[in-house]
């Protein structure tokens, strides 16, 4: 991985989602659970099309911030769950109604949630909307 830390990296994803439209974005910092990875990126879609939308644009921006591509990259065959696995972070996007079944958080209840207001700071200089 480049210079970026996973904890910057997992923040700035979390801020593609949310400029993206994506909804009930979390972060779950596991790295004190979890010997693969140090966080979870986890963002919901309303429809497979925009799974897929949110999926493209988390790739494009973060090669293009960091020149960083995925280790693995999964997507069900009707957009539903799509994963893209930085190493240390590990995006998840959903549909509602996958997050719900598979619930991810209620599984990794153990972990810390990173908040909003921490990942929106730790992210600012890569907003799309606040350029100053």
């Amino acid at each position: 991985m480049s210079d970026v830390s996973s904890l910057k990296l997992a923040c700035v994803i979390a801020r593609i989602l949310d400029e993206k439209l994506g909804k009930d974005i979390s972060i779950l910092n596991i790295s004190h659970v979890s010997s693969f990875a140090d966080y979870f990126v986890i963002c919901s879609g309303d429809v497979s099309t925009q799974v897929k939308a949110l999926t493209s644009a988390v790739k494009m921006k973060i090669k293009d911030y960091f020149s960083i591509l995925p280790l693995r990259s999964e997507q069900d065959l009707r957009n539903r769950w799509n994963l893209l696995d930085y190493g240390e972070v590990v995006v998840h996007i959903l549909q509602k109604d996958e997050r719900e079944t598979y619930a991810i958080e209620k599984f990794w209840n153990h972990a810390f949630s990173v908040s909003e207001e921490e990942w929106m700071k730790e992210s600012e200089e890569y907003s799309e909307y606040d350029k100053k």
